[in-house]
């Protein structure tokens, strides 16, 4: 468990916060006496397979909202002129057989 001072906390919070996120707690103080703990949310952990979670934890992986941005659709396509990702997708499928 980590601590963070409230002046370190406020310049770092983005830090702190994709800690918490990965199931990290953030013990917060003020002058060195503890005044609050940072500690993720619980999601209905049924829901989300173990690996995910472990994965998760571990700040390999993000778990979506299960919602597309709303101009989605509308952002530029990312370029793969040597067709890297079909090619590693089609070498998965034949490993697979």
């Amino acid at each position: 468990m980590k601590t963070a001072a409230v002046s370190q906390l406020k310049t770092f919070l983005s830090g702190y916060l994709a800690n918490v996120k990965a199931g990290e707690e953030i013990i917060v103080t003020d002058r060195g006496t503890p005044i609050a703990r940072l500690v993720p949310i619980n999601r209905d952990e049924t829901s989300i397979p173990d690996r995910l979670l472990r994965l998760e934890k571990a700040g390999l992986i993000k778990i979506g909202t299960g919602r597309l941005p709303e101009d989605f659709w509308q952002r530029p396509k990312p370029k793969d002129d040597e067709d890297a990702v079909l090619k590693a997708l089609q070498q998965e499928r034949e490993e697979a057989r």
